[in-house]
């Protein structure tokens, strides 16, 4: 049977921590696929569309990995997709207190489904897509926090 994992999330921005759990990931799973959740309720900082081609252009060389969109219950899109995993990572307790409060709940939902939690990679902790957008917002240089370049001035 194909390890299939859904990493879920915003990625408002998508950030080399990601990129790192991702590339990690594929060490347990046959296949990856990159689910960026869309919330009618929120409004987003880089597009949802050039959002999935920044992701899709960062892993173009990994046929194993995939993007897709969703408005859904993450436990649903997974069972959707036939994924039995969720991939997440950690940067902190207080990740891990918000983490495994959803993973319990994702489990209700879907039974079959176990949360994977990788620890981030030490010198990739402090990244935060919220601190990205603020640093972008007011004008400071970010491409050494992300796996793509941003033109200037690009949102």
């Amino acid at each position: 049977m194909k390890r299939i994992a859904l990493f879920p999330g915003s990625f408002d921005p998508f950030t080399k921590g990601h990129e790192d759990i991702v590339l990690r990931g594929l060490q347990l799973f046959d296949e990856i696929v990159i689910g960026i959740g869309r919330n009618a309720n929120k409004q987003r900082y880089f597009p949802l569309d050039q959002m999935v081609g920044w992701i899709e252009d960062t892993f173009r060389a990994y046929p194993a990995i995939r993007v897709v969109t969703y408005e859904d219950l993450t436990a649903n899109v997974a069972r959707n997709l036939g994924a039995r995993f969720l991939l997440r990572g950690l940067r902190n307790t207080t990740d891990f207190e918000y983490e495994n409060s959803i993973a319990q709940v994702n489990r209700h939902i879907y039974f079959e489904v176990e949360t994977v939690f990788l620890i981030t990679s030490p010198h990739l902790a402090p990244i935060s897509s919220s601190i990205i957008r603020d640093l972008h917002r007011y004008g400071q240089p970010v491409d050494e926090f992300l796996p793509y370049t941003l033109l200037q001035g690009q949102q």
